[in-house]
């Protein structure tokens, strides 16, 4: 029972005078936000971070994004690295070496603006300046497209052309660029073969499951016959309930099956989709989405090699939750 001593014996208390005032004039104190009990506070963006990542390793960094399978997330993973490393300070050359089948122009919202591409550069019908495409919303960023939809290479395209193409833009004497990031295409073909030639790193993207884990072993594999030795992981839609429900592989299943350092664990998220059919960036909506904040780690994470560490912690998921992904 409580106490009659617990209660103010001031007469100037508002408990004993209902016409007593305040000091504090309520309307003067800031309003404390709440959020709903459904979600969570947003978290801070990497890009908010007072001090800017340092480049490791020589630049320019050639890092081609791959899998072998289709669908796991490569085209979105450039699209977003490759801007949060722009909005990071770096100038940043992505380049959609996807034949006939390109989408990376869709996914930044440059379809319309890509008037020439590598094919034209080859055949003399441009200069290489003319067809990089800048992007408005961020200068030090550039796109450049092998190819036009449903158009033919010429004979003989392949892996040392794109290492022309690559020292070509080394060579630029105007902002040469710190990253070139080349989205690979599907399966283990010629274009793989092409677009892997001029890297030096690689990042191999996967999801949790099984028949993407064999292609990526494989991958892996071929990446390390061709010399590149540089390998890192992002595992693509990972679905913490499912995880506690032992329907889904852990990421650390994961990393452990494939031996590869980690760089970032990317949340099944339906802004995805939202973002890829307007053509704007996941890692440029406010409020950020996890998905987005993800990319955004796992692009810091690629220019501090040293920062490299495991980004999940699955203990008590209940309480952690996805926030064990960033360190929460």
């Amino acid at each position: 029972m409580l106490s009659l001593q617990l209660f103010p014996s001031n007469p100037n208390s508002a408990f004993l005078n209902p016409s007593f005032k305040p000091l504090l004039n309520p309307q003067t104190l800031k309003p404390r936000k709440l959020y709903p009990k459904s979600r969570h506070a947003p978290i801070s963006s990497v890009l908010q971070w007072n001090r800017k990542p340092e480049l490791a390793g020589e630049t320019p960094r050639v890092v081609v994004i791959t899998s072998g399978k289709g669908g796991v997330g490569k085209t979105t993973t450039t699209a977003n690295v490759g801007l949060s490393l722009a909005r990071l300070g770096f100038f940043v050359v992505a380049i959609d070496a996807d034949v006939g089948l390109r989408n990376l122009d869709l996914l930044l919202g440059l379809e319309n603006r890509v008037n020439y591409t590598v094919v034209e550069v080859l055949n003399g019908d441009c200069r290489l300046d003319q067809a990089l495409v800048r992007d408005k919303r961020w200068s030090n960023f550039e796109l450049l497209c092998i190819s036009k939809p449903r158009s033919k290479l010429p004979i003989g395209f392949g892996g040392k052309a794109l290492v022309w193409l690559v020292d070509a833009l080394k060579a630029r004497e105007e902002r040469p660029p710190d990253f070139i990031l080349i989205d690979c295409p599907a399966g283990i073909d010629a274009g793989f073969i092409t677009a892997i030639t001029p890297a030096n790193e690689a990042v191999l993207v996967t999801t949790p499951d099984i028949t993407s884990l064999r292609d990526a072993d494989r991958v892996t594999g071929l990446l390390e016959c061709d010399g590149i030795r540089d390998i890192k992981m992002i595992v693509n839609r990972v679905r913490t309930d499912m995880i506690k429900g032992e329907d889904m592989m852990s990421v650390l299943d994961v990393q452990e099956m494939l031996g590869l350092p980690l760089l970032g664990v990317i949340p099944e998220d339906s802004e995805v989709i939202r973002s890829t059919n307007r053509g704007y960036p996941l890692v440029l909506n406010k409020p950020p989405t996890l998905a987005g904040l993800a990319f955004e780690q796992a692009a810091w994470r690629l220019v501090e090699q040293d920062s490299m560490k495991a980004v999940m912690v699955e203990e008590e998921p209940k309480k952690r939750g996805f926030f064990s992904f960033f360190g929460g």
